[in-house]
């Protein structure tokens, strides 16, 4: 596994620990779960383009 491959699958784990359904983040609101999202669709674009 690439450190790519590895570092995608940490931000998706990480945007579903922060979906504000969740107990523990229902009143951080929609900013981690945005601010991760971002960086998850930087990282992907990242990827397939081939410079990560």
């Amino acid at each position: 596994m690439t450190i790519g491959t590895i570092l995608l699958i940490i931000l998706i784990l990480i945007l579903i620990g922060a979906i504000p359904s969740w107990p523990h983040s229902r009143s951080w609101g929609y900013g981690p779960s945005g601010i991760v999202g971002v960086v998850l669709i930087v990282v992907i674009v990242l990827l397939l383009m081939g410079r990560l």
